[in-house]
């Protein structure tokens, strides 16, 4: 029994000794949470990184203000990736450095894609802001996508026009954007089976400034309606050409559009025009009810903060705290390995919607939480058949 004793007592030493039993990611449980964030503050994507940036900045501000998470205040250190993805690179080997216990990803897909296999290999849960379905199909096992995938918007997209009895579109696209290239595959392979037939599918390119080309093969196919995949500058072009292109067809455009950052250079000409969001966009228009109150949660004190309401790609900025807060606590830990398991079984309640991560589903949102949008005066309003939809699940 002494013997026992002992060698219990000698164990237990060596134990404290090693560290057994420490789950912080940093070696210690009192100091803070180091969490990364890799974000496109300069370059072509600037636009929507400042975005992500205040979200997430305004989301840790609130938690830390509520006494942080597991009694721990959240540390977070911002890269830019400069909009380009070997600086997302650089960016995540130098976070990895800090021993932080996640990294918040860039909203710009490419540099996602780059940043992944890093991800992979360190095995530190990424939490990306950017919907390119090459992230979650197939699963990357600390990969974790918080927009609506591309190919998720296509399919809202594709429900909303067969709701109005449109079976002819055309579809035109960005080829040098993943997700663009992403949403045009989803959208292609999805069509048939809401009876819907492609009948044009003419590409552009990130540089495109001009679209007559763009507007001929449509106008010449048949088309009932027409669906733009495009991020920055060629969607706000693209728009305002548009309103002067003589076509006269509904056009669609997807969450990249969802901000006063196309709103606001596009002007009168984006009036009519109809663009998909996440419920968040939207949560004004919806009933009261836990969908409701998580958006107020960051509308209210955004606003207050900015001086306008959250676009799409602050709701995603802010949600991607709320899903790793949520991992943390559930995990009880920072280790990286235990985020991981935690948001493989996670089921949330965001301003982006009602999230159910699993382990063979890192994208966890379904279109349910798509809103379809017409432009009036400035402002997203939801269609009457986006209002019947969300209104079903707003409560939830």
């Amino acid at each position: 029994m002494r013997g026992t004793a002992v060698c219990v007592a000698a164990l237990a030493m060596v134990c404290a000794m090693a560290g057994c039993g420490d789950d912080s990611s940093t070696g210690d449980d009192e100091g803070p949470i180091k969490v990364g964030q890799i974000v496109s503050l300069t370059g072509n994507y600037a636009p929507l990184g400042t975005e992500n940036e205040k979200s997430v900045k305004l989301a840790v501000e609130q938690v830390n203000a509520a006494g942080g998470v597991l009694g721990r205040q959240i540390e977070l250190t911002v890269r830019d990736d400069k909009s380009q993805p070997d600086q997302s690179v650089l960016a995540f080997n130098d976070l990895k450095g800090q021993d932080v216990a996640a990294v918040i990803g860039s909203p710009f897909s490419n540099s996602a894609l780059a940043t992944i296999p890093l991800v992979d290999r360190e095995k530190i849960p990424y939490i990306s802001l950017t919907p390119a379905d090459e992230q979650v199909n197939p699963v990357h096992p600390y990969v974790f996508v918080v927009p609506a995938t591309a190919g998720t918007y296509a399919d809202r997209i594709l429900q909303y026009l067969k709701a109005q009895n449109i079976t002819k579109v055309a579809v035109a696209y960005d080829g040098k954007s993943s997700y663009a290239k992403a949403g045009f595959n989803g959208t292609k392979s999805k069509a048939s089976g809401h009876g819907i037939t492609l009948t044009a599918t003419p590409e552009f390119q990130t540089t495109t400034t001009e679209f007559s080309a763009v507007f001929n093969q449509v106008r010449s196919s048949g088309a009932q309606a027409l669906v733009v995949w495009a991020t920055g500058a060629p969607g706000v072009a693209l728009a305002k050409q548009y309103a002067t292109a003589g076509l006269n067809l509904p056009v669609v455009f997807t969450g990249a559009q969802a901000s006063k950052l196309w709103l606001d250079p596009v002007g009168a000409a984006a009036d009519g025009v109809l663009v998909a969001s996440s419920i968040g966009v939207v949560g004004a228009s919806l009933p009261d009810g836990a969908q409701k109150t998580a958006i107020n949660e960051l509308a209210g004190p955004f606003q207050e903060k900015y001086g306008y309401a959250p676009p799409q790609f602050a709701q995603d900025g802010y949600t991607g705290v709320k899903l790793l807060v949520a991992a943390i606590e559930k995990a009880g830990s920072t280790d990286p390995a235990k985020i991981q398991a935690a948001l493989e079984g996670l089921s949330a309640v965001t301003p982006n919607g009602a999230y159910a991560y699993s382990a063979t589903d890192h994208a966890g949102l379904k279109a349910d939480y798509i809103s379809i949008n017409a432009v009036q005066g400035g402002k997203f309003v939801p269609t009457e058949w986006a209002m019947q939809q969300l209104t079903a699940v707003a409560g939830k």
